[in-house]
């Protein structure tokens, strides 16, 4: 099966593919948890600087994401003061690998993330959590006994709205990681590619059509995860 689909989608086609699934599947595992903190923080929090990281969450919303890319390879690149840190300290490199472009497509997707979380919370009634406190459980037993399992449907719509988002991204990509072809080529940086050169319409539209199956099927799970936790909330 997968030859034969490494042979329709051709071998540059079919390594962005896979590219892509792993770089947006580590993309949106690495920024849950952050996600979830920075949407309880936003939603329940009164805090200094409470705006300051609510404009510092949806920044990549607004600012065009190859200024986004700049940003991250200033910061992360082989000579930044971050990247220089991690790569002589940790052995981390986030530069024209497929490390970042996941760092990429999570801040890309970061703000939808939170956004779809962040609602969930706002959402649950306050007198919930505090009659749990009033039992005398801990503020996190009141998240892990009450909070999280009411705010699931959110943190999934949240992770398939971040996945879906990496999967799509482009701009932030290719700017700090390229288009390095089996290293940091990505399915939309794939396709871009593959417009350049006359006479490639059939291997564009199948990439394209690649691409609008697998929206499609994380949002139908998403939609069929998100009804069963409701379910399962409402004890039916």
């Amino acid at each position: 099966m997968l030859e034969a689909a490494a042979d329709w989608l051709g071998p540059n086609g079919a390594t962005a593919l896979a590219l892509s699934l792993k770089v947006s599947f580590w993309a949106t595992l690495c920024s849950l948890p952050p996600g979830i903190l920075c949407a309880v923080a936003l939603a329940r929090g009164r805090f200094p600087g409470r705006g300051l990281l609510n404009g510092l969450v949806h920044m990549p919303l607004i600012l065009p994401p190859v200024v986004t890319g700049y940003l991250l390879l200033i910061i992360f690149g082989r000579r930044g003061w971050a990247g220089a840190w991690l790569e002589e300290n940790l052995g981390i490199v986030f530069a024209f690998d497929w490390t970042g472009a996941a760092l990429a497509a999570a801040v890309m997707g970061f703000p939808l993330m939170v956004r779809a979380i962040r609602l969930a919370v706002e959402a649950v009634d306050p007198r919930l959590e505090a009659a749990a406190a009033t039992l005398g459980a801990s503020r996190l037993a009141v998240f892990a006994t009450v909070t999280l399992p009411l705010i699931l449907p959110g943190i999934i719509a949240g992770a398939v709205l971040a996945f879906a988002k990496a999967m799509g991204e482009f701009g932030a990509t290719i700017t700090f990681v390229s288009n390095i072809p089996g290293q940091t080529q990505t399915l939309p940086t794939a396709i871009y590619t593959a417009l350049q050169v006359p006479g490639r319409e059939g291997a564009v539209a199948r990439l394209v059509l690649v691409s609008f199956a697998v929206a499609m099927l994380a949002l139908a799970l998403s939609e069929w995860l998100s009804r069963l936790v409701a379910r399962r909330i409402a004890g039916r």
